[in-house]
C-alpha cells in the first residue's frame, strides 16, 4: 500500500479516484504545526532553533496519517506546488519522524499544477525529493515574521498603549495607505477652467473640440485659472469663424494582456467583480480543487498561486484551434503569443492561471458552479483565451479647428475600432478612466473644410487629490514595490482590517486613527522596518534562499542583530518623548485647521489641546488637566469607556445568593474582571478575569457567578487519570492538566466540556509537563 498526503479532503477525494486501490490518500487539513504565539518560539541564542506546536485539531489528523503509514511501501507528499506546499510536506515528515513510523519507507514528493487525471498520473511517474531550499525559505520567512511580531509588538504595547501587533510586511502595507491619506489631507486644490467648442462639419454633423491654443500660445493646464480669463477666451473665440486646419489619421494596435497571475487576478476580480482578495482566492481554490463533471472530479483551473504568465504549448495550441473554430481564422495571430514575467522577484516557475481545458466554455459549467464561482471562472477563461487572440486595430483621428489667423485653435479627437480582435472577448479593467477612454468617433472632415461654430462654453474644474487605495490598486502597488508575495497579499489586507488599522468603505481603504499612530511610531523609532526598499530587499534575500544562493541561518543572524540593536535603542524611550514626537508629526492630522487657535480647548478655552496616552490608548486632552477634563477619543475601543479616570466602574451586577455578597464588574491594569464582595480583613476578595474576546457589557450576574467558580474542575484525563480544570489567568483562558497550563484561544471556557479539554491537552506539547 502507498500513502499519499494532500492538504484538503476535496483534493484527497479526487486523487483517491485517479490513483486506484493501491493508494490511500489522506488530508493534512492544511498546516499541521505552527510556532506558538509566545516568547521563545524562535530561540535566537540557540542558532534560531524553532519550537513547533501542533495546530488545534491537527492531532487527530497526524494520528490518522501515522496509523496509515505503518507498513506502507511509499509515502508520497502531494501538497501544493509552492513554498507553502513544500513546508506542509516538511511538517508532515517531521511529525511522522517524531512518532518513529518512517523506518524502511520510501519518501517521495510529487508536484502537479492542475488537478486532472493526466497531470496527476504524470506527476506520480516523475516524483522528486523534498526541496530543502524551499523549506529553508519557508523557515526563514516564518522566523522573520515571528521575530518582528514578537519583538516589535511588545515595544508598541509598552510605548504606545492601545496599539495592536506589528507585522513585517503588514506594517509596510499600512504605511502605503497612511501616506496616501496624508497626501489627500495635505492636498490643496488648484482651480482651472476648460473651454469647449461645439461645431458642425460642412455636412452638418456635430462634434466637440477643446481649446488648446489662445492668443497664439499653447495653453498649459493652469493658464486659464480664473473665471475672468476663461470667459475672456470664450468672448474672443465667439468673434471668430473657424475651419479645419489639419487632420491627422493613424492606425494603432492594442495587444491583449497576459494570462492571470495571482496579483493580476486579484486586481481584476476587484475591479470587475467587486471581490476582495480573500474572496477571490477562496473561490479560485475551489475551482482548482475541482467539481464533479460526468461522474469525475475535475479541477477547472491551474494552480492559483503563481508569478508566471506563461502557458504550456499544449494549452496555447488548443487555445488557437478553439479561437479559429469559434471566432474565425482572422482572430488567430500568425504565431503563438509568448509572455514573459516582468517581475525580478518571480518565483515558482509555474504556468499562469488558466482553465485546465481551454475549450471548456463557461456555459458548459454554469450548472455546477455557484454565482461567484462562475463569475471568476468566466473571468479567468476570457482572459486566458483572449491572450492568444489577434490584436485589435483602431483608427485614430485628430483635427485642429482654427481661426483664420490660427491664434485660436481647438482640438477634436476620436477613434473607432477597425478590427476588434481580442476585444471581442475581453478588455482589461482600469483603476481610473483616462482621456483616451473618453474618445468618440469623429464625423468625416477634410482640411480647409469650414467648421460652423454653434456654441463656445467654459467649465470650472479643481484638481483632485490622488484616490485612496482600492484592494486592486493596493495589490498592484505592493507588487510594483516588491512587498510581499502573491500568496500573502490577501492575508496582509485581512490582518490590517482585523487589527482595526484600516477600514474598507465603498471599496477604498481609510486608515483608522490607530493606524496613524502605529505608523508614526514605527517611522520615527524603527524607521528601517517600514522602509519599502528594506522590505523588498528582504524578499529578494528570501528568494535567494529558495534558490540556494543564500544561507537561511545567515539571513536570520544578520536581520536579528540589527533588530535586537534597534529594540535596545528604545530601552530608555519615555512615553513623554513618544508623545512629543507623535504630537508634532501628527499635528496636521489631529489639528487640521490653519488658524492659530486650532488647539484651543473648546471646554475651558484657556488651555491647549495635546495628544496624550492613557492605559487604553491615545486621546486628545487639555493641557490644564485635572482642572479641565476635556477629552476626545481617538483610535480607542468603545469598551474603553474611561480614559482619564474610572467613572463607571466598579459596576454592581447583583447579589450572590450563597454568600449574600455583592458581585461587581471592575477595571484593572490587565483588563476587566468580576469580584465577589470586598474580601475579609487582610484577605483579597475572589476575582475572575473577563475572557479575551468577551465584552464587559455582555457579562450579567449569572455569567459572573460562573466565572467566579473558576478554576473549575472538569474531571480526569481518560488515559492518565490526571485532573483537568479550566480557568482564566493574567494571560487569558487556560486548561490545566496536572501541573501544566495550556493557553486556549477562541474557546468558550464557561461551557467547555471535558472531552474538548482532553483534545486541547492531547494536541499540546505541554502534555508531557503535566
Amino acid at each position: 500500500m502507498n500513502v499519499v498526503i494532500v492538504e484538503s479532503p476535496a483534493k484527497a477525494k479526487t486523487l483517491n479516484k485517479y490513483l486506484g486501490s493501491g493508494y490511500k490518500v489522506l488530508a493534512s487539513f492544511g498546516h499541521i504545526r505552527d510556532l506558538p504565539p509566545k516568547d521563545g518560539s524562535v530561540d535566537t541564542s540557540n542558532d534560531f532553533a524553532m519550537k513547533w506546536e501542533v495546530s488545534r485539531g491537527s492531532g487527530k489528523h497526524i494520528a490518522e496519517i501515522a496509523k496509515a503509514v505503518k507498513g506502507a511501501e511509499t509515502l508520497y507528499l502531494a501538497s501544493d506546488p509552492d513554498r507553502e506546499g513544500e513546508a506542509i510536506s516538511w511538517h508532515v515528515l517531521e511529525a511522522l519522524n517524531e512518532k518513529k513510523v518512517l523506518k524502511n519507507i520510501d519518501i517521495k514528493r510529487v508536484v502537479f499544477h492542475e488537478i486532472t487525471k493526466k497531470a496527476i498520473l504524470e506527476a506520480f511517474e516523475k516524483p522528486r525529493d523534498l526541496n530543502q531550499e524551499l523549506v529553508h525559505a519557508y523557515l526563514a520567512r516564518r522566523a522573520l515574521d515571528y521575530l518582528v511580531g514578537f519583538t516589535l509588538s511588545p515595544v508598541l504595547w509598552r510605548k504606545l498603549p492601545g496599539s495592536r501587533s506589528a507585522g513585517r510586511v503588514q506594517s509596510v502595507a499600512l504605511r502605503l495607505i497612511i501616506e496616501r491619506e496624508d497626501e489627500i489631507e495635505r492636498f490643496k486644490p488648484r482651480e482651472y477652467w476648460s473651454v469647449e467648442g461645439n461645431f458642425l462639419t460642412k455636412d452638418k454633423k456635430s462634434f466637440t473640440a477643446h481649446l488648446t491654443h489662445f492668443d497664439g500660445k499653447k495653453l498649459d493646464k493652469f493658464d486659464l485659472n480664473t473665471s475672468e480669463k476663461a470667459h475672456h477666451a470664450v468672448a474672443e473665440a465667439d468673434k471668430q469663424s473657424f475651419h479645419v486646419a489639419k487632420v491627422e489619421r493613424k492606425q494603432a494596435k492594442r495587444h491583449p494582456a497576459a494570462p492571470f497571475i495571482t496579483s493580476t487576478l486579484q486586481q481584476e476580480a476587484s475591479r470587475k467583480l467587486g471581490f476582495g482578495a480573500s474572496r477571490t482566492m477562496m473561490h479560485a481554490q475551489r475551482l482548482y480543487e475541482g467539481m464533479e463533471i460526468k461522474g469525475e472530479t475535475v479541477g477547472l483551473i491551474t494552480y492559483m498561486r503563481t508569478d508566471s504568465v506563461s502557458m504550456s504549448m499544449e494549452a496555447v495550441n488548443t487555445c488557437r484551434t478553439f479561437i479559429e473554430k469559434e471566432y474565425g481564422k482572422e482572430y488567430v495571430p500568425s504565431s503563438p503569443r509568448l509572455y514573459k514575467t516582468k517581475s525580478k522577484n518571480a518565483q515558482e516557475a509555474h504556468e499562469a492561471i488558466r482553465p485546465t481545458d481551454m475549450t471548456r466554455h463557461p456555459d458548459q459549467v454554469k450548472h455546477i458552479l455557484d454565482a461567484d464561482q462562475l463569475k471568476l471562472y468566466t473571468l479567468i477563461w476570457r482572459r486566458a483565451v483572449a491572450s492568444q487572440m489577434e490584436s485589435a486595430i483602431l483608427d485614430q483621428v485628430g483635427a485642429d479647428i482654427a481661426s483664420p489667423d490660427k491664434k485660436i485653435i481647438f482640438r477634436a479627437t476620436g477613434s473607432t475600432i477597425r478590427f476588434d480582435g481580442f476585444l471581442r472577448l475581453y478588455e482589461e479593467g482600469k483603476d481610473t478612466e483616462s482621456d483616451d477612454d473618453k474618445k468618440k468617433l469623429l464625423p468625416p472632415m477634410d482640411e480647409q473644410d469650414p467648421s460652423e461654430k454653434k456654441e463656445i462654453s467654459t467649465e470650472q474644474h479643481f484638481t483632485q487629490p490622488p484616490p485612496r487605495y482600492s484592494e486592486a490598486s493596493l495589490v498592484k502597488k505592493m507588487e510594483e514595490l516588491g512587498i510581499g508575495r502573491p500568496s500573502t497579499y490577501a492575508s496582509i489586507i485581512k490582518v490590517l482590517q482585523d487589527r482595526q488599522y484600516v477600514k474598507l468603505e465603498k471599496k477604498r481603504f481609510f486608515p483608522e486613527e490607530r493606524g496613524w499612530l502605529v505608523i508614526s511610531f514605527l517611522s520615527n523609532f524603527f524607521k528601517d522596518y517600514v522602509q519599502y526598499d528594506f522590505t523588498a530587499d528582504l524578499e529578494d534575500q528570501l528568494d535567494d534562499v529558495a534558490t540556494g544562493q543564500k544561507d537561511w541561518k545567515k539571513l536570520l543572524e544578520e536581520f536579528w542583530g540589527n533588530l535586537d540593536q534597534a529594540v535596545g535603542g528604545t530601552k530608555d524611550l519615555t512615553l513623554t518623548k513618544v508623545l512629543d514626537v507623535l504630537d508634532e508629526e501628527l499635528s496636521h492630522h489631529f489639528f487640521p485647521s490653519e488658524e492659530k487657535d486650532d488647539r484651543k480647548c473648546p471646554k475651558c478655552t484657556k488651555g491647549k489641546l495635546h495628544l496624550k496616552l492613557g492605559k487604553y490608548g491615545a486621546f486628545i486632552g487639555c493641557e490644564t488637566y485635572p482642572d479641565c477634563t476635556y477629552i476626545k477619543k481617538i483610535g480607542i475601543d468603545e469598551s474603553s469607556e474611561d480614559i482619564l479616570e474610572a467613572s463607571e466602574y466598579p459596576k454592581e451586577l447583583g447579589i450572590d445568593k450563597e454568600t449574600q455578597e455583592t458581585i461587581t464588574m471592575r477595571k484593572g491594569p490587565y483588563g476587566f474582571y468580576v469580584q465577589l464582595g470586598e474580601g475579609a480583613k487582610g484577605k483579597k476578595p475572589k476575582r475572575a478575569g473577563v475572557p479575551k474576546g468577551t465584552t464587559p457589557e455582555s457579562i450579567d450576574l449569572e455569567k459572573a457567578m460562573s466565572m467566579l467558580a473558576f478554576p473549575k474542575e472538569l474531571g480526569q484525563h481518560p488515559e492518565t487519570g490526571k485532573d483537568i480544570s479550566v480557568g482564566v489567568g493574567r494571560y487569558g483562558p487556560y486548561v490545566k492538566y496536572g501541573k501544566a497550563f495550556v493557553s486556549v484561544k477562541d474557546e468558550d471556557i464557561l461551557t467547555m466540556p471535558l472531552e474538548r479539554a482532553v483534545e486541547i491537552v492531547d494536541a499540546s506539547p505541554k502534555k508531557a509537563q503535566g
